[in-house]
């Protein structure tokens, strides 16, 4: 075991001294290397970090959430033409659905809205996601408060002008002030603030909590009407857990087919939007991005691959007096090709370093500069050094097996 820690060690400076002696060559040779285990170990922490986003973002949703419209949150089979004449879902059918459908804790009502500005007294934000929405939201939504509270079921029917803002909002209209109880104008009237949420962070697609207010739908109902284009309603419904979703998708279609009397042989002129379709969509978009990421990635691994044999093959050359001399004084020929082995892993493994290092300097400059936490995590640490390891391993094999198959005469004689 000591004859294997001192060839090592050998190794080691053999590989330290190649770079130092041959700076541009070696160098040149492990970019390949560098920059397969930079695009592999940038895709893959990409990636581990969006999912780690998207886990967070939707923590608070049941993953079996059902958006109830007449769009399609994915690609449909039926005609663009005809799912354009599909009607919206109405707040009668809300209540319909809320009063007869089973296996379930939260039915709500959500109108999507374009982008408001609100105004306290001489301050005024703009852009502001403004959601419209009956009071089950703050189950369905898993809301959480820093003050306040969210408006009640008899608020929210009769549509009172109560609003509740996001941490972001709160702190550009009242700054240190405690906004609760102060009035505010949106839509040209007056809201009182019953609540203020907990800062969330930057949503996946923009958007979160701290950006967003909340009002209950009827206000805007009885302020606009049910028949305006510039709002699209969406009938939110949380099952209970462990339910065979299925069936309870099954059990919503049907009613809604009869409260909207369509006739058997008739399509749907809805669509059932699961939460967790989404996710599986933004999943599959994430294995595409991992498949891509291999395949670029491959084709510079397989440059490094034959980088780090042309180093072997070239060092070979050099020390062909060196291996004629060990091999005379009694070296085997496992000692030569191990010795070789190990310099080419090593070799690879330093350009593998080099790449993770780049990745590192590029998550903390994406996470400072875009507000996006990009980890690059112990595994993917691991991954890239084995994966160089590897290439290090299969690039230098050949070039081991013709140094310990040399003839100690021949290799002595040929290196004088």
């Amino acid at each position: 075991m000591i004859v294997y820690f001192r060839l090592l060690k050998e190794s080691f400076a053999f590989a330290i001294n190649a770079l130092t002696n041959n700076k541009l060559r070696t160098l040149l040779s492990l970019l390949g290397v560098t920059i397969g285990i930079l695009s592999i170990i940038a895709v893959l922490a990409a990636v581990d970090s969006l999912d780690r986003k998207i886990t967070k973002d939707l923590s608070s949703l049941d993953k079996n959430t059902i958006y109830l419209m007449r769009f399609s949150f994915g690609p449909s089979d039926i005609p663009q033409w005809k799912r354009e004449q599909f009607p919206d879902v109405t707040y009668d059918e809300y209540t319909t659905l809320k009063n007869s459908i089973n296996n379930t804790d939260q039915v709500g009502y959500q109108l999507f809205v374009k982008r408001e500005s609100l105004k306290y007294e001489s301050k005024t934000v703009s852009d502001v996601n403004v959601v419209p929405v009956s009071n089950e939201f703050i189950d369905i939504g898993g809301l959480e408060f820093d003050t306040g509270r969210f408006y009640n079921e008899s608020e929210s029917n009769s549509g009172t002008a109560v609003i509740v803002l996001g941490s972001e909002i709160a702190e550009g209209l009242f700054g240190q002030m405690d906004p609760i109880g102060k009035n505010l104008r949106l839509y040209g009237q007056r809201f009182t603030v019953i609540g203020v949420l907990k800062k969330q962070g930057e949503g996946l697609f923009g958007d979160s909590n701290d950006t967003s207010v909340y009002l209950p739908v009827n206000f805007l109902r009885r302020l606009y009407g049910d028949n305006n284009d510039s709002m699209t309603p969406v009938i939110l419904l949380k099952p209970q857990k462990g339910i065979d979703m299925a069936a309870y998708k099954a059990d919503v279609i049907q009613k809604l087919r009869a409260a909207r009397g369509l006739k058997a042989g008739e399509i749907d002129n809805f669509f059932i939007n699961v939460l967790s379709g989404f996710t599986d969509f933004i999943d599959g978009i994430i294995g595409q991005m991992n498949f891509v990421g291999w395949i670029i990635s491959g084709f510079s691994l397989l440059v490094g691959g034959f980088g780090i044999a042309n180093i072997m093959f070239v060092s070979v050359k050099e020390r062909t007096n060196l291996i004629g001399i060990q091999k005379s004084l009694g070296a085997k020929n496992h000692f030569i090709l191990f010795q070789f082995l190990f310099e080419a892993i090593i070799l690879s493994v330093i350009g593998g370093i080099i790449g993770l290092i780049m990745v590192w300097i590029i998550s903390i400059i994406i996470t400072n500069v875009l507000d996006f936490e990009f980890v690059l995590s112990t595994g993917n640490i691991i991954l890239g050094t084995v994966l160089a390891a590897i290439i290090g391993l299969i690039s230098g094999i050949l070039p081991a097996i013709s140094a310990s198959r040399l003839d100690p005469v021949e290799a002595i004689r040929t290196g004088m």
